[in-house]
């Protein structure tokens, strides 16, 4: 059985929460072993506030590819079908030839970091006809996002915003905009077992 998708339970987890996002909306529930919970909280939640204070300033981005690469091991021990790419910089785009949206057409899940006031990660579970599929762990209550953003309340085990690729690609910090490519981060994630390959694609990306 699929969990719903969960939200964050304080300003500063998106990182954490997003990256359990990911792995729920992957696997069923009764295949994920406790050790992946654990560890996901225990290594994220990194960064310090100004003044000192553990965790207030969310997950870095170096935590993040720790994780990355934590949860391929993971995979290649044999403990659950799971693998992950960490991607920066000019590898993270939406469209045509980027290595996003063909893991998604594959099967598989993306963990980007965004601009929503600050940076902010989410996840991707969907794209079609430049259209992106998004749960954004951070739980608003009135539709105050751009227009061009829907927001969708009937798909709790995938997704709560449409997003166009156009407004993730945008250089500069707007509502949902990946931001300046040096900024850029992106995790990829799949269920080996159930992640389309070349021959099984219909619409092959790479």
């Amino acid at each position: 059985m699929k969990s719903p998708l969960r939200y964050q339970i304080s300003e500063y987890d998106c990182g954490p929460t997003a990256m359990l996002d990911a792995v729920s909306y992957l696997f069923e529930r009764e295949e994920i072993p406790p050790e992946i919970i654990r560890n996901i909280m225990l290594y994220s939640l990194d960064c310090y506030s100004i003044d000192g204070i553990s965790g207030e300033r969310g997950t870095s981005c170096t935590a993040m590819m720790f994780l990355s690469n934590w949860l391929s091991g993971f995979g290649k021990i044999g403990q659950l079908p799971v693998s992950s790419r960490y991607l920066t910089g000019k590898d993270v785009f939406l469209g045509q030839n980027s290595y996003i949206n063909d893991a998604l057409c594959r099967g598989g899940a993306a963990v980007v970091r965004l601009w929503l006031d600050e940076w902010h990660y989410t996840l991707l579970t969907g794209t079609c006809n430049g259209l992106v599929r998004m749960f954004d762990p951070y739980y608003q209550k009135e539709n105050d996002l751009p227009e061009g953003i829907q927001i969708i309340t009937d798909e709790p085990c995938r997704f709560n915003r449409i997003v166009p690729e156009s407004v993730m690609n945008k250089n500069s910090c707007g509502t949902y905009s990946m931001g300046p490519e040096e900024s850029r981060e992106a995790v990829l994630l799949f269920n080996d077992r159930t992640r389309l390959t070349e021959d099984k694609t219909v619409e092959y990306m790479i």
